[in-house]
C-alpha cells in the first residue's frame, strides 16, 4: 500500500474531519470510473505534501458517499473545494493543472 498525505472522507467522517480542522481543507470529488479524475490525483498528491503546513488534501467517492456531493451539489467530477471550517472558500470543477492550482490555493489562503 503506498503512502499518501490525503485523508479519504466519508459521508460518515466528512462533517467531523473538515469542519473540526485546524487548517484548510481541500476535498476532491472523485469516482474510480472517471478518467479526468485520475489524471488530478497525481497533482492533488504532491500539493498535499507541498502545501502541508498550510492545508489538508481529503477526496470522496461519489459512487460510495452519496449523502455529501448531493449536499454540495456536486454535479460534475472532479470537483474540489476548498473548505475553511464549514465555509467554502472557493471551487474548481474539471481537470487543472497543478499550476492553476497552486495558483488557486494561493490567491484563496492569503
Amino acid at each position: 500500500m503506498e503512502i499518501t498525505k490525503i485523508i479519504e472522507l466519508t459521508d460518515q467522517n466528512f462533517e467531523k474531519n473538515v469542519f473540526l480542522s485546524n487548517k484548510p481543507f481541500l476535498v476532491d470529488f472523485w469516482a474510480d470510473w472517471c478518467g479526468p479524475c485520475k489524471v488530478l490525483s497525481p497533482i492533488l498528491e504532491e500539493i498535499a505534501c507541498e502545501y502541508s503546513e498550510k492545508i489538508i488534501v481529503g477526496t470522496v467517492n461519489i459512487d460510495m458517499n452519496k449523502k455529501t456531493p448531493i449536499m454540495y451539489s456536486i454535479r460534475g467530477i472532479p470537483t474540489l473545494l476548498l473548505f475553511e471550517k464549514n465555509k467554502i472558500l472557493g471551487k474548481k470543477v474539471g481537470v487543472i493543472s497543478k499550476i492553476e492550482l497552486t495558483n488557486f490555493l494561493d490567491e484563496k489562503l492569503s
